[in-house]
């Protein structure tokens, strides 16, 4: 099941944000080893405080095991404030169809339900989420920073990475920064190989979220 969660309704939300955060630190902190800030058992950072759109995903047992953060990308973005070194020279997107994605993470357990190519059925809802949502605000992008683990994944569910710039190592990661196409067709696509019947955002809370 998806949720998705704008920063007028922050405030009924606080238990599953919190969650949210833990699952962030869960991930990129303890599994990944990311240098990243943490506080209590929860990864937060600047971009946060920036009233960001998060989609979440639960599991049957309605626990939150995914979630991705988007920004649109005429303010700050991580491309461009924190990884410019991956455009290559080329200028960041700042358009009003173009938003950004970062911090997608998922968290599931190793019996959870698996679709096409092996990936999480939960991988492509949040997929599928970030297209309904970028479908319903008119968006023909989402630009993002990933690693190349998943690019492949990206690639394999039928969402492919158009590359911006040429990988580089960051860190312990090699990280690379690409579009992501929104289209009706990058949705039937995801939609397939995931074996979703339908969408995955409630239509009118996906058109209400600017």
């Amino acid at each position: 099941m998806m949720q998705l969660i704008t920063s007028n309704y922050y405030g009924n939300f606080i238990d599953e944000i919190v969650e949210m955060h833990r699952l962030r630190h869960r991930v990129f902190k303890e599994r990944l080893d990311w240098d990243v800030q943490v506080s209590d058992d929860m990864e937060i950072d600047e971009f946060d405080a920036l009233h960001p759109v998060y989609l979440l995903q639960r599991a049957s047992n309605d626990r939150i095991q995914g979630c991705v953060r988007l920004l649109p990308s005429s303010g700050p973005t991580m491309l461009r404030d924190t990884f410019p070194v991956l455009l290559d020279g080329a200028a960041a997107p700042t358009s009003s169809t173009i938003w950004e994605s970062s911090r997608f993470a998922l968290d599931v357990h190793t019996d959870a339900p698996k679709a096409a190519h092996g990936i999480a059925s939960a991988t492509y809802e949040l997929f599928a989420g970030m297209i309904e949502f970028g479908l319903a605000q008119h968006l023909t992008d989402i630009v993002t920073v990933t690693d190349a683990r998943m690019e492949r994944i990206l690639r394999r569910a039928g969402w492919p990475l158009r590359r911006i710039g040429r990988p580089r190592c960051l860190g312990k990661t090699q990280a690379v920064a690409g579009y992501l196409e929104i289209s009706s067709q990058a949705l039937a696509r995801v939609h397939t190989a995931g074996g979703l019947r339908g969408p995955v955002l409630w239509a009118p809370v996906a058109f209400m979220a600017a």
